[in-house]
């Protein structure tokens, strides 16, 4: 890159212009242009130009600034002027004004910070210096690739601890926005395929022999945020085929469990008529942390610790038969080829003969339920082998390059 990287800077500067007056400076001593966007609302700084003043944020929202501050609601005016800023970034980036984009703050100036960068793409560098860094952020962050740096001390001040927090983040965005990444055009086409360490056998050989089809594979850990990456990369038509070989997320959305990527996981795909072949892959299980976490409704439950920090709760006949309801409703939805294959040896590693898991009623439950709900046009189709068997994986595969003939 021969010319400055144009830095985008985002906050609160009616309360917090002194510290983002530094981060600009920092920036710009980097070898950087700054623009800047002003989302307090309850003036604006002096201390260095604002390109975007709270004005326009707010009547990107639909809203008035005014009134906005005399409703004295804060909660209420920081969802307006996430919703704006989100809509004025959007568009700045439609016009390639930007290389980079950073904010910073507290709760309010790290809500409006990732609220706003939900609409920018993959790979433009993002960077949020916040107090809440160290925390559940998976709501704000969703499957954006944000860097998260926590200000160790309160954004309120400029001190000689958040000096160099905010020169080093300075440093590396710019850094970041310098990295040239080619712009080749590809004839490669995508596959989706959801995996937990209890399927990793069968995702690996199925990516395998997708690949010596010439298929790039990309490859969703079911934890809850990469069901929601694969649901919204679909929805965006990066895929030309899904194979849905792990789909765990929806037992823990009912259950409570860690791993849930919410109520829509599973529609995707169907909306966008992308091929996908489903294999309820790890639906033996709900996911929670560790074992004190369990609520207590489930302690007297089947329970295995996959490691210290998870444990796993083996779903019962009514629950599997409830999930098969649930499965078999999102993709009857479906407006593409569907299938589902079910693995009659078991779902998962540990749900395999002599392990912890190993329950054929349970598992038939599941199997019942799918077929007496699935729209008889989907395929449902029964195979004598284990979830990680070769066999299993090599019938999903041959099924998911049938269908998208």
């Amino acid at each position: 890159m021969t010319q400055k990287p144009q830095i985008l800077m985002l906050g609160c500067f009616d309360t917090k212009g002194e510290i983002f007056a530094f981060l600009r400076d920092s920036l710009i001593a980097q070898g950087a242009e700054v623009l800047t966007m002003n989302v307090g609302v309850l003036g604006t700084t002096e201390l260095f130009p604002v390109t975007i003043e709270s004005e326009g944020i707010c009547e990107a929202a639909g809203a008035n600034l005014a009134a906005l501050r005399d409703k004295n609601d804060r909660g209420h005016a920081m969802e307006i002027m996430g919703r704006g800023a989100a809509k004025v970034l959007e568009e700045l980036w439609r016009q390639k004004k930007f290389d980079a984009v950073i904010g910073m703050g507290g709760g309010s100036g790290t809500y409006v910070t990732l609220k706003s960068m939900q609409f920018l793409p993959l790979g433009l560098p993002k960077i949020c210096i916040s107090t809440l860094a160290t925390k559940d952020l998976t709501e704000l962050v969703g499957v954006k690739d944000v860097l998260l740096m926590p200000s160790v001390v309160d954004v309120a001040a400029l001190n000689s601890i958040i000096k160099p927090i905010i020169q080093q983040a300075a440093a590396a965005l710019v850094a970041m926005s310098r990295v040239q990444i080619p712009m080749t055009t590809t004839n490669t086409q995508r596959i989706a395929i959801s995996m937990f360490g209890n399927t990793g056998t069968c995702v690996d050989y199925c990516t395998q022999l997708l690949e010596a089809e010439g298929y790039e594979v990309m490859t969703f850990h079911a934890n809850g945020v990469g069901g929601k990456a694969m649901e919204s990369l679909a929805m965006e038509g990066c895929f030309v085929g899904v194979l849905d070989i792990t789909t765990t997320e929806l037992a823990d959305e009912l259950c409570g469990g860690i791993c849930s990527a919410g109520p829509n996981r599973l529609e995707a795909a169907g909306k966008m008529k992308i091929p996908q072949v489903i294999v309820p892959g790890c639906m033996d299980m709900v996911n929670f942390g560790t074992l004190e976490s369990v609520p207590e409704k489930y302690q007297s439950r089947q329970l295995y610790s996959w490691v210290p920090t998870v444990t796993l709760m083996r779903t019962n006949a009514e629950e599997n038969e409830a999930l098969g309801k649930i499965l078999a409703k999102k993709l009857n939805q479906a407006k593409g080829p569907t299938a589902v294959l079910f693995p009659d040896k078991g779902l998962s590693q540990i749900d395999a003969e002599g392990n912890a898991f190993y329950n054929p009623e349970s598992n038939e439950a599941l199997s019942k339920s799918i077929q007496k709900n699935l729209k008889s046009e989907i395929p449902f189709v029964n195979l004598p082998f284990h979830i990680n068997d070769r066999e299993l994986a090599k019938a999903a595969v041959e099924r998911l390059l049938d269908m998208m003939k």
